[in-house]
């Protein structure tokens, strides 16, 4: 027997004896029906902790559990084993020593190391001249810790040393992530080498695309049989779709499309329909070139050459790294680097912004006890739990301690080399917050922009309690439509997370500059002389926060005044301002050769940003508006015949489908109704009806139906009728608790409302001597961290406004051509100094090049 000090290197911990053969038997039968042989499909961790960044190579090793496969490091096995029972455990370890010497002091020869058999994700040099490394392997059965060392084939049950084997060489559950597997696990589709393309003339221009069924203008998707564009599924994200890619599918039976904005030399993302998966397509550039899109060419330029071949776009690389300065590596708690998984420094750059904002520290960080101790079975698929991982990694300082001082090296090589972890490998979160998306959980370079907003959805989606630290972003923006006809105008609002700037080319301060080198590059490449120095377009910000400000056309309007389409113009101005802005440059477009183009420009971006002057003012005197009257509905006749047949009765409306519309901000009434007219079809089809219906008088009206009472509340067809003794149907409530009110406010509300939640929200603020004269009820909260217990006072309404005047403290810069190649870097201003995060690579940063960012945080300055 071994004691649980001898495991963990406590002191007296070397007293263990070994077992007899029957001794291990009997000690492992109490445990033999929890101990499984891993199945085709179960994932094995055994590179990570669950909850934190502990590996084999940390100085406690890693559990991995014999039943779950799960690993765990020393400081939270116990919890694992608290919560399941589970208590046989594979303990793996690296130990890396320094090398024995030769008689000549050199190290001596070097031979097959047949001590390593732990395939990890490591950075050490495995053929180092200096230092060995052998892995370890054991049992540990908990509570009591004894310890079975492996292998141990004579003594252990068959079924054990089966379950041992597999573990040890099972592979890697991130295959999809690895940068060399990626592509090989994606299918041929059957339809790729005798794809019927149609004659019909159809060239794709390079940009301006749009639905060709509904108008809008991302998540479109190319049909390479008749070069349709059409828009794609929504996918509850940032990246928005009303299935008519799919519904011409199943009109024509073409199968094949690819995602417009995704095309590069390398390839691009290709779904089949018919297959219902990603798949390649060998043939693409052909099928491509049938529509007039150039693929192998989408990165070329004017003369042909490619990135790496061009002067200026190495200089960009060089300014924006701060390339040929000596910066100083910084270490310690908020100075800890992300690996890159390839081409995953989009993710990187956007988390070390997300997490150096205290509202995030606290609400992950701060909570990492709760939150822990009530995970569910499996944290990896928790993104509660993987975001406060993330986040104490990054913050602990637990990964980014400075190199061992000189004069302690040599009595440290004397016992056991224990290697410092400098900065963590975000496997596990990239893994889980980019399932199911098609672009994210590729290998290929993303849109930082675009993660960003797919990451403040997740957070939405996963609130802990009455805390989403996303709100901070969170922020409404009035926009005025006038027909130019009536010049009758129409006010809405609508939610954002980020302000995106148009790039004033026009207005470059150094326009005779550009024009002459321009000239002087155009004759180094005829004469092929060495390019010139780059010169780059210098725009004020102001003129792009003009070019913000200034009215656009609107396509395809429709005036209610005139009963017809008409011309229109937009302006859009801030209706509460957050208190956190994002504001994004427009960089990237694409020129007439389907080449994309990046405007490589230097924007004088202020430190200090005062934008009250966009602050919406509302209907103004002598303005008239346009009458409240929806545009008609063209709608074939067979859907007709299709929706009248699928009415169904009230209580039968899906529920599910009704809160996913609910969650998305939409009132619980209307989603209700656009349930019920859509037939039980989906939320995806039931959100094309709120579109079309929203600005309807009666959109937020309870559900009427001849035949059925008359109104019917959003609880009284499936709860019963709900009067005013009576409790208020469960998901209203939800809806209303997770704004931050307390559940007996929101009960009180709907009761004197009857349930009606708009009007609840009415009563609410209406009535605020209700919140000081209540005892409230501590709720726990229905989400993957369902027992935490919510301690926070109201928060009030999701839209936390103030001044408009705002600090620089972050900024994300892009290096290449596209946002699907290149790399990407964060600049963040701590204690005083800018900090440059480069993947791993933290430093001190003494030239920050704030005019050739991407993305700028801004944070407001209290008035």
């Amino acid at each position: 027997m071994q004691r649980r000090g001898a495991l963990f290197g406590m002191p007296g911990g070397s007293g263990s004896r070994k077992m007899a053969a029957g001794d291990i038997g009997e000690l492992l039968v109490p445990h033999m029906p929890t101990i499984r042989v891993p199945r085709s499909g179960d994932r094995v961790y055994k590179n990570e902790c669950a909850f934190s960044y502990d590996s084999p190579n940390s100085e406690g090793g890693l559990y991995v559990c014999m039943n779950t496969f799960l690993a765990f490091g020393r400081e939270h096995v116990e919890r694992h084993f608290r919560k399941t029972g589970q208590s046989v455990y594979m303990h793996l370890k690296r130990h890396v020593r320094e090398k024995v010497r030769g008689a000549s002091g050199g190290a001596l020869p070097k031979r097959r190391n047949s001590k390593i058999f732990l395939d990890l994700d490591t950075d050490d040099d495995l053929n180092s001249d200096d230092y060995e490394y052998e892995d370890e392997a054991k049992l540990v059965i908990f509570p009591d810790h004894y310890e079975i060392a492996l292998p141990n084939i004579e003594e252990l049950p068959a079924l054990v040393t089966i379950a041992c084997d597999a573990v040890l060489s099972s592979k890697s559950p991130y295959r999809k992530q690895d940068p060399d597997t990626w592509e090989n696990e994606l299918p041929v589709s059957k339809y790729a080498n005798n794809l019927t393309q149609l004659d019909n003339g159809v060239r794709i221009p390079p940009s301006g695309w749009k639905c060709a069924r509904c108008d809008l203008r991302e998540n479109l998707w190319l049909n390479l049989t008749d070069g349709s564009v059409l828009c794609g599924k929504w996918f509850f994200d940032s990246s928005g779709g009303n299935g008519h890619a799919l519904e011409h599918y199943r009109d024509t039976g073409y199968p094949l499309a690819v995602k417009l904005g995704t095309i590069t030399p390398d390839g691009a993302d290709v779904y089949s329909f018919q297959e219902e998966e990603a798949v390649l397509d060998p043939h693409l550039a052909k099928h491509l070139a049938h529509f007039g899109i150039d693929m192998l060419h989408m990165h070329g330029t004017e003369n042909g050459l490619q990135d790496n071949d061009i002067k200026p776009r190495v200089s960009e690389w060089e300014v924006i790294q701060e390339t040929g300065t000596k910066l100083k590596p910084m270490y310690g708690p908020g100075y800890t680097g992300l690996k890159n998984l390839g081409n995953s420094c989009y993710l990187s750059s956007v988390m070390q912004a997300i997490f150096s904002i205290p509202e995030f520290q606290r609400a992950y960080v701060g909570n990492l006890p709760r939150i822990f101790d009530y995970s569910p079975l499996d944290p990896t698929q928790d993104f509660n739990t993987q975001m406060t991982k993330l986040g104490h990694g990054l913050l602990s300082g637990q990964y980014s301690k400075p190199p061992v001082k000189s004069e302690l090296i040599e009595q440290v090589m004397k016992e056991e080399h224990k290697p410092q972890q400098n900065g963590i490998s975000p496997r596990m979160f990239k893994a889980f917050v980019s399932k199911s998306h098609p672009e994210f959980s590729s290998n290929r370079q993303q849109d930082a922009q675009e993660f960003f907003l797919h990451l403040v959805n997740l957070v939405e989606r996963n609130r802990i309690g009455s805390e989403n630290p996303s709100d901070v972003f969170r922020f409404l923006v009035e926009e005025r439509i006038q027909c130019c006809q009536t010049r009758k105008v129409r006010y809405t609002e609508r939610v954002d997370y980020l302000m995106q700037l148009p790039v004033a080319m026009e207005a470059a301060t150094n326009k005779d500059e550009l024009i002459a080198y321009e000239l002087t590059r155009r004759e180094a490449e005829s004469n092929r002389r060495p390019l010139p120095e780059l010169v780059r377009a210098k725009i004020p910000f102001s003129a792009c926060l003009q070019a913000f400000s200034e009215p656009e056309n609107v396509d395809d309007f429709w005036s209610s005044a005139l009963q017809a389409k008409s011309a229109g113009v937009k302006t859009s101005r801030f209706a509460s301002f957050p208190e956190y802005l994002v504001v994004q440059i427009k960089k990237f477009t694409f020129g007439l050769d389907w080449v994309p183009k990046k405007f490589d420009v230097s924007i004088d971006m202020p430190d200090l940003l005062d934008i009250n002057h966009l602050r919406a003012r509302g209907l103004q005197p002598g303005e008239e508006e346009l009458p409240d009257i929806s545009p008609p509905i063209v709608i074939p006749d067979d859907s007709k015949d299709r929706l009248m047949t699928q009415l169904i009765d009230p209580s039968d409306i899906d529920e599910s489908s009704v809160m996913q519309l609910a969650e998305m901000g939409f009132p619980l009434e209307a989603c209700r109704k656009a349930v019920y007219f859509t037939g039980n079809m989906g939320a995806e089809v039931a959100f094309n009806w709120i579109v079309v219906h929203m600005e309807e008088p009666d959109f937020a009206e309870p559900l009427t139906m001849p035949g059925y009472g008359g109104a019917a509340s959003a609880g009284a067809s499936v709860f019963g009728a709900t009067g005013l003794d009576n409790q208020p149907p469960e998901e209203t409530v939800a809806i209303i608790t997770s704004m931050g009110f307390h559940r007996n406010q929101a009960i009180q509300a709907l009761r004197a409302t009857n349930s009606n939640l708009e009007r609840a929200l009415d009563w609410i603020f209406s009535h605020p001597e209700f919140e000081e004269g209540s005892d409230f009820v501590i709720e726990m909260e229905n989400n993957a961290n369902a027992n935490i217990v919510s301690e926070a006072k109201p928060e009030g309404p999701r839209v936390k406004d103030g001044s408009g005047m705002y600090e620089l403290f972050a900024f994300i810069s892009h290096m290449g051509t596209s946002t699907m190649s290149g790399h990407y870097v964060c600049h963040i201003k701590k204690e005083g100094r800018w900090v440059i995060y480069n993947d791993h690579k933290v430093c001190a940063s003494e030239r920050p090049p704030k005019d050739l960012g991407y993305m700028y945080f801004y944070r407001r300055i209290p008035s």
